[in-house]
């Protein structure tokens, strides 16, 4: 991770681990380092609290799962209480060659905000 002019710039291989997989941490053995909720809770979420803007690169890896791509950034909504505004504002998503993955994100970032709003 490095950060400049409170910008964080974080790779999912270099930053977390190089073959993330899983929801939870205690989905199977090994998922306690490579979970989405792990990533999300370990890193993530610090990083959106302490930084204007957050970059988080996925690229390296081309087998990101939709439970830990849905736990890790949708999650942030679901299980943190920030709203689809504050990711907006201070997330940004990238990969260099599948950019399925992004919409998979934006795909469950927009359930969980919707689900948020009608349950408030």
């Amino acid at each position: 991770m490095n950060s400049v002019n409170n910008v964080i710039n974080i790779s999912v291989v270099k930053d977390f681990h190089n073959k993330p997989k899983g929801r939870y941490a205690d989905d199977a053995p090994g998922c306690e380092k490579t979970a989405g909720e792990v990533f999300r809770k370990n890193i993530l979420l610090d990083a959106i609290n302490n930084y204007e803007k957050v970059i988080v690169d996925l690229s390296g890896y081309n087998r990101y799962g939709r439970s830990f791509l849905d736990e890790a950034f949708a999650g942030l909504i679901s299980r943190e209480g920030l709203t689809k505004d504050v990711l907006d504002s201070k997330l940004e998503v990238k990969h260099d060659s599948v950019p399925k993955f992004l919409e998979i994100i934006n795909e469950r970032i927009e359930a969980a905000e919707n689900k948020r709003l009608n349950h408030e």
